[in-house]
């Protein structure tokens, strides 16, 4: 199975929040960090982005 890299613009679109509220999720251990591309870009793995989402959902079902 392939690899998938979500950029940034992908990964908002997905938790549907803003960059600043993104990134202090991640300062705060609350949202996977990215992986680094290259000296000046970064992604994240589908998975963990997916993965997250999901647990905030099954988090939600049980409140």
């Amino acid at each position: 199975m392939a690899l998938k890299i979500l950029r940034l613009i992908g990964v908002l679109d997905c938790v549907g929040v803003k960059k600043t509220t993104l990134y202090r999720w991640i300062r705060e251990g609350k949202f996977p960090a990215p992986v680094q591309l290259g000296t000046r870009s970064v992604g994240w793995r589908a998975q963990d982005v997916q993965n997250w989402v999901e647990s905030r959902q099954s988090t939600r079902e049980q409140a």
